[in-house]
């Protein structure tokens, strides 16, 4: 049966809600209460925190939690540090962690005895004072860390009824390129950019250090990888991300002494380059190293700073809120999650079938987000799909219909011999997407310049925001 592009019902992406408390950091919950590691336990749950089978690509799978201190490393560029956004998350409900460098300066001594186990709240580490700028003094604003980590610790205590300590650091450099974020990065002449790696070795033996002393196991369970806009049109990129999780998962476990493999989470960026090489790897990467690298899906769902390119404060819970929902799955419950993406295309005539993985059907057209190439005649009825020419030409479609895993794209000419299928890929001359009010037009939040409305039914809703989070279809590219 096929079903016409629809409103969203039940489920608002427009929904926002009151921020989680702003006490000081004096008033954080401790952390002395003890997690039992390498448990198992039944995943059924009532919930919607993401811990019920239902929303999630399995319903098999066990809670299994790997270690005492459960570790996440951040890296990447201006989102990874939280860029033009007001620090929010000021309390730590569960007893989750982040390591204080106090006022140490580069390089760190990871046996300083300074250094200490604090409660997760942003900003997850210290502020930086400067551009550009590295870590220990690396951060700008509300960072998805500690939204990651209490989303996680929600659903493990949904699914299993214990609890779970996650260890949080983010090491990314603002406006930086992978070049300064890799392992042996190129030099930088003025000594600031560069330490992003060496300094996730550091704190990670910091932390084994302090495992080891206050009788815990520690291991990292995943690197998050919030980048790409820098390297919009490096070719290399897919490589270069692969490598960099090679290394991390080399590096990382001869410092903590784990077995297990870490998972690289990424996310894809929408506000640089019409068929961005880092957009388009970003998804790739997961689809070519299925088993260690995955992509949590799109941000242009998220909401924006007016710049277009930032995530304001929410936007960046929201998002530490998927990250939390995908580290669940892949780590803890060790399904093999994978985001709303295509598994092939095939053309007939005008006609275009393309069909999805649906983590959780049925698909939806979501209306709540503006037409996407509302001022493009020829691609304004796509939903966010572009079809073109081999030189780029756009080709029009007449319409767009879902048809179970499927989407069927009727073209409004014929195809040439060679065609591309794309989604999310183009913006109309940077236009910055704009979310209002259906009845007084007002504008409620804005978003990127890249953005589609094909989503699953996911009923996953964020533990801290109470945010509706299904999963939008990634950006993406293919040939028919």
């Amino acid at each position: 049966m096929k079903h016409q592009k629809g409103i969203l019902g039940c489920i608002s992406a427009v929904m926002l809600v009151a921020l989680m408390g702003c006490n000081d950091d004096d008033s954080k919950k401790g952390t002395d209460s003890d997690v039992d590691t390498n448990s198992d336990a039944d995943t059924s749950s009532d919930t919607n925190t993401g811990a019920d089978s239902d929303s999630a690509d399995s319903d098999t799978g066990t809670i299994t939690i790997h270690w005492d201190w459960n570790g996440v490393v951040g890296t990447g560029q201006s989102l990874a540090v939280g860029q033009n956004s007001i620090v929010t998350t000021r309390e730590q409900p569960y007893n989750n962690l982040k390591l204080s460098t106090g006022n140490l300066e580069w390089p760190v001594n990871a046996a300083d005895t300074t250094l200490a186990m604090v409660p997760l709240a942003e900003p997850v580490g210290r502020r930086s004072t400067n551009y550009p700028s590295s870590w220990p003094t690396n951060i700008a604003g509300e960072t998805p860390h500690s939204a990651m980590g209490n989303q996680i610790t929600a659903m493990v205590e949904a699914g299993a009824s214990t609890d779970f300590v996650g260890v949080h650091g983010e090491f990314g450099e603002n406006g930086q390129c992978m070049y300064y974020l890799k392992k042996n990065p190129t030099v930088d002449p003025d000594g600031i950019n560069g330490r992003a790696f060496e300094a996730t070795l550091i704190e990670t033996q910091a932390i084994t250090r302090l495992a080891q002393e206050a009788g815990k196991t520690y291991g990292v369970g995943a690197v998050i990888l919030t980048h790409g806009e820098c390297d919009a049109g490096n070719v290399t990129y897919e490589d270069e991300m692969h490598q960099l999780w090679a290394d991390y998962n080399t590096d990382i476990k001869a410092i903590t002494g784990q077995i297990e493999d870490i998972q690289m989470i990424v996310s894809q960026q929408h506000s640089v380059n019409n068929r961005s090489d880092a957009a388009l790897a970003q998804w790739k990467v997961g689809v070519d190293y299925p088993d260690s690298i995955v992509c949590s899906g799109p941000k242009y769902q998220y909401p924006y700073s007016s710049d277009g390119i930032h995530l304001v404060a929410d936007g960046y819970r929201q998002l530490g809120e998927k990250y939390g929902q995908v580290y669940f799955e892949r780590v803890i419950k060790g399904t093999d999650w994978q985001p709303l993406q295509p598994l092939d295309a095939t053309r007939n005539g005008r006609v275009i079938t393309v069909r999805f993985h649906v983590p959780v059907p049925p698909l939806v057209f979501d209306e709540t987000l503006p037409t996407p190439h509302a001022g493009s005649e020829k691609w304004r009825n796509g939903e966010g799909f572009e079809v073109r020419n081999v030189v780029g030409m756009e080709i029009a479609i007449e319409s767009v219909e879902i048809d179970g895993d499927s989407v069927i794209i009727t073209c409004g000419e014929d195809l040439p011999g060679v065609a591309y299928v794309n989604y999310a890929m183009y913006s109309d001359s940077d236009t910055i997407m704009s979310v209002t009010d259906p009845v007084s037009g007002d504008e409620l939040w804005s978003g990127t310049t890249r953005w589609g409305r094909l989503r699953d039914s996911d009923p996953f809703v964020g533990a801290g925001t109470g945010v509706p989070q299904p999963n939008w279809c990634v950006a993406f590219e293919l040939d028919v």
